[in-house]
C-alpha cells in the first residue's frame, strides 16, 4: 500500500531543507530525472517539475536515479538498516549481539553502532533493555507472579531483571503490577500564570506533572499507592516546577520518575532537544527518534508524557503546521511557545 504524502506539506519541508525530514520521503525531479533528499542543497525545481515518493525504491520504479550530492539512497539504506535491528531486537530470545546486527546491516560494528544512537538516542543495548522492561510493565498487569513476567520479557531470571531495572523502573515490580501498591506518592498544588498545576513526586523524582487536575485525579492513576499531601516536603520541587513553567526556555535539572517504552523516550529526548520556541511535526519527531513514518506513534508518545513542560511535548505539532493536540489546553500550548521564544530572545 502506497504511503500518503501531502504535497504541500513536502514542498514546505523541500523550501526549507528541512533535514528532519530526510528519510521521511524523496523529491522526484521529473525534468532531470533524478530524486533528493528535503534537505539537498541543490538549486530548487519548479514545483510543476516535482513529485514526491515514499521511498527510494517508488522513486527508482519511475524511472529516477539518486541524487550524486545529497545521496538519498544512502538514507534509506541506514532506514533499512535500523528497521532490520529493531526487528532482531523484537524477536530474538536473547539481546543480538553488536556484531550480527552490524553484519546484517552490511556495516561495521563502530558504523552500525553510531548510526544506531544518532536514530534512537541510545546504544543497541540500552534499546534492548528498555523493550524489555516494556514487556515486563505490559506482563505484570496480567500475570499472577512477577517471576512469571519476569520470564515472559526474556530475562534469564529475577536477578538479571533487577540488574536491568535497578534505577529505571522506580516502582518495583509488584508496584507496577498492582496500582503502585508499596510506593508512597507526595503531591501539592500550586498556582501559575496558566492555572492550577499539580506536581507529584516519588522519592525518586517528579512522577507526574499536569494542570486541572487534583488529589482523586492523582489516585486514580495510582489507586492502590499511598497518597499523601507534601506539607512542605515537596517546597523546593514545586518551586522549580512553577519556573519551568514561567519561564520553559531555560533548562532545568528537575529530578522526573517517568518511564516508557524506548520509542515513547526516544520521543521525548527529541522534544527536549528541540530549540525553545521551536516545534516539530509529528512525522519527524518519529523520524528522530529512530522510526519513520510512525508519526501516530510519535503522537501518542507525546499523549503518554506524564510531566507537562519539563518533557516539552507543546513544541510537537502536525505536519500541516497545525498545532496538533495538548491535553491542557491549545491556548497553554501556545502561551508556552511564546514564553519560550521570547526567552530565547532574551537570552
Amino acid at each position: 500500500m502506497e504511503q500518503h504524502i501531502d504535497p504541500k506539506d513536502a514542498w514546505a519541508a523541500v523550501l526549507a531543507r528541512d533535514r528532519s525530514r530526510d528519510g521521511e520521503f524523496v523529491t522526484g525531479v521529473l525534468t532531470t530525472g533524478i530524486y533528493c533528499r528535503p534537505s539537498c542543497a541543490a538549486r530548487h525545481p519548479k514545483p510543476e517539475n516535482v513529485r514526491f515518493f515514499a521511498t527510494c525504491a517508488e522513486a527508482e520504479a519511475a524511472g529516477l536515479r539518486a541524487c550524486l550530492r545529497c545521496k538519498p539512497d544512502e538514507v534509506s539504506r541506514d532506514a533499512a538498516a535500523l528497521a532490520s535491528a529493531f526487528r532482531l531486537i523484537e524477536q530474538a530470545e536473547t539481546v543480538p549481539s553488536l556484531k550480527r546486527m552490524a553484519a546484517d546491516a552490511g556495516y561495521s560494528p563502530h558504523h552500525f553502532h553510531r548510526l544506531f544512537k544518532r536514530a534512537t538516542g541510545v546504544t543497541p543495548a540500552a534499546y534492548a533493555k528498555a523493550r524489555r522492561a516494556r514487556i515486563m510493565t505490559e506482563s505484570l498487569s496480567t500475570q499472577e507472579r512477577v517471576t512469571d513476567a519476569i520470564y515472559d520479557a526474556g530475562y534469564s531470571g529475577p536477578g538479571r531483571f533487577y540488574a536491568d531495572a535497578k534505577g529505571r523502573l522506580g516502582m518495583t515490580p509488584s508496584a507496577w503490577r498492582d496500582g503502585g501498591r508499596g510506593e508512597t506518592i507526595r503531591w501539592a498544588i500550586a498556582n501559575t500564570s496558566l492555572g492550577p498545576m499539580l506536581v507529584a513526586a516519588t522519592d525518586k523524582g517528579i512522577c507526574r506533572l499536569s494542570f486541572d487536575e487534583d488529589e482523586q485525579a492523582l489516585r486514580s492513576r495510582f489507586p492502590k499507592a499511598r497518597i499523601e499531601r507534601g506539607n512542605g516536603t515537596l517546597d523546593d520541587l514545586v518551586c522549580k516546577a512553577v519556573d519551568a513553567v514561567e519561564a520553559p526556555a531555560r533548562p532545568h535539572d528537575l529530578p522526573l520518575d517517568v518511564r516508557g517504552t524506548a520509542f515513547q523516550e526516544a520521543v521525548w529526548r527529541e522534544l527536549s532537544r528541540i530549540p525553545p520556541g521551536e516545534s516539530l511535526s509529528y512525522a519527524a519527531l518519529a523520524a528522530r527518534a529512530g522510526k519513520p513514518g510512525a508519526a501516530r506513534a510519535a503522537g501518542s508518545a507525546c499523549g503518554a508524557n506524564n510531566v507537562a513542560v519539563l518533557i516539552p511535548c507543546h513544541r510537537a505539532r502536525r505536519g500541516d503546521g497545525s498545532p496538533g493536540g495538548f491535553a491542557y489546553g491549545l491556548g497553554r500550548k501556545a502561551a508556552l511557545l511564546e514564553r519560550e521564544a521570547k526567552g530565547s530572545n532574551d537570552g
